[in-house]
């Protein structure tokens, strides 16, 4: 391992010693809110520093087993223990490296993916349906929790647009933290079922992910810069649709940005849920700047997010699925569209994962 991570390591085993006296001390232990933010930061800092005491005591292990070589009588057992140990320190090592990558604070939070339909007419509102459903089917798989926000489906079906919160945890991070490189420009070649002479058209939509902000940033939102409207929903829904003005749509006139939500029967839950959306979006705004301004020191192929980015292809013909940003192609596009995501999601983790820890060698050679 690099001396760079090392240094970084050993900084871990140092806070955890002062994280500890910090937490037995009485003052602190009476004061609730700093106690909880230390106790956080030292569940954090043990989990790191006991792989690093792992991590050093494999490396004693193989140190030692090397030594046992030249002993004719010890010889077989060393060589087991050899090849025992530096699979485990590299296993250890790539865990360790990963646990040193700056967290984005995003990741564990709820996630809105909203799916538009763009080129292609009635076909591309049905591609929305369909990415529609491979993403609350692997939100299923996930065991978390989906709530549509807002809909507008198409004549032929699918949707025009279509809004979906969802809430949960897989594999360490939240929806937002699994999804958010699901933004950007998702294409589709297939044989439409409008189409009588079996040529293959191509489609497309457009899919953002935004992360669920707290309640305080909404609270930030200064009243005045809110223009609120109400309206009757539209679709589907039964006896209650169409009998109030329940659905609501807030415009944030700085940015003329645009949020509504129909889903739920009354007019106060609509809005609610609107502002949540629409707060996302503003954030989501702030971060894109950002990482536009980022882009000039370091180009992130995974997380650049922007929707007129082509980032895959759906190849029904060929049952292929390509994302072009990480060179990623798997043939198994209808158990891909059935909900199994995790190759991909897994795959694009990982490629921002290398690239984040290219960046801190860079900068620390």
């Amino acid at each position: 391992m690099k001396a760079f991570f090392r240094q970084q390591l050993a900084r871990y085993t140092d806070r955890q010693a002062e994280l500890e006296f910090l937490l037995s001390r009485e003052d602190i232990m009476k004061d609730m809110e700093q106690f909880l933010k230390l106790s956080r930061e030292h569940t954090d800092v043990a989990a790191v520093a006991s792989r690093w005491a792992r991590y050093q005591q494999r490396e004693g292990d193989l140190a030692g087993a090397q030594e046992m070589r030249s002993d004719p009588d010890m010889a077989e057992m060393a060589e087991e223990e050899i090849t025992s140990a530096t699979a485990e320190l590299a296993q250890l090592e790539g865990e360790l490296q990963r646990m040193l990558l700056p967290k984005d604070p995003d990741d564990a939070r709820p996630a809105f993916v909203e799916i538009r339909a763009g080129t292609g007419g009635d076909e591309s509102a049905l591609f929305a349906g369909d990415l529609l459903r491979m993403y609350m089917r692997y939100a299923d798989r996930c065991g978390w929790k989906c709530e549509i926000v807002s809909e507008s489906q198409s004549e032929l079906g699918g949707y025009k647009e279509v809004v979906v919160r969802m809430e949960g945890h897989h594999n360490g991070t939240g929806a937002y933290g699994a999804l958010k490189f699901e933004s950007g420009g998702h294409r589709v070649q297939r044989v439409p079922t409008t189409e009588t002479q079996g040529r293959i058209h191509t489609s497309a939509c457009t899919i953002a992910v935004l992360a669920e902000q707290d309640e305080a940033e909404a609270i930030k939102i200064n009243p005045s810069d809110l223009r609120i409207d109400t309206y009757r929903a539209s679709g589907a829904g039964g006896q209650h649709i169409n009998k109030t003005d329940s659905a609501v749509r807030i415009t944030h006139l700085p940015t003329g940005i645009v949020a509504e939500c129909q889903d739920g029967r009354s007019q106060h839950g609509n809005k609610a849920q609107a502002l949540k959306v629409l707060t996302a979006r503003i954030h989501e705004k702030e971060r894109s700047e950002r990482a536009a301004k980022d882009a000039a020191e370091r180009k992130s192929l995974v997380g650049s997010g922007d929707r007129s980015d082509r980032i895959r292809t759906y190849n029904f013909p060929q049952g292929r699925l390509t994302d072009h940003r990480i060179n990623l192609t798997l043939y198994k596009l209808l158990t891909i569209m059935e909900g199994d995501l995790d190759d991909v999601v897994h795959a694009l983790q990982a490629y921002e994962a290398a690239e984040q820890l290219a960046a801190l060698e860079m900068g620390n050679v």
